[in-house]
């Protein structure tokens, strides 16, 4: 399983982009998906998730401003990240996860101008 991102680049403060990953050979409504980020010199920090019944999770620091979506029948999950600011660049990564086994993306870059 390799989740595949897509989205990334480079955007002016303020502005929107939306992020998708897809994940084949997987049954992949049971799995939780998820999006991390990791910036020059930090930790990867938790985004946003979405599990298998729709539930959403976010961290405070894009609440409100970042929404996480999945179509089952695509095989795909969202970001749709508005109001970005030069603090959300980083690499966009991709998680997909279910009863302890975990699979990660290459990640995506996004990069936020002043």
């Amino acid at each position: 399983v390799q989740p595949v991102e897509s989205g990334g680049g480079l955007v002016q403060a303020g502005g929107s982009l939306r992020l998708s990953c897809a994940a084949s050979g997987i049954t992949f409504s049971t799995y939780t998906m998820a999006w991390y980020r990791q910036a020059p010199g930090k930790q990867r920090e938790l985004v946003a998730s979405v599990n298998s019944g729709g539930n959403t999770n976010y961290a405070d620091s894009v609440k409100g401003r970042f929404t996480i979506s999945r179509d089952n029948a695509k095989n795909t999950v969202y970001l749709q990240m508005n109001s970005l600011k030069p603090e959300d660049t980083a690499v966009y990564i991709c998680n997909v996860e279910r009863a302890g086994w975990s699979y990660w993306g290459q990640g995506t870059q996004v990069t936020v101008s002043s």
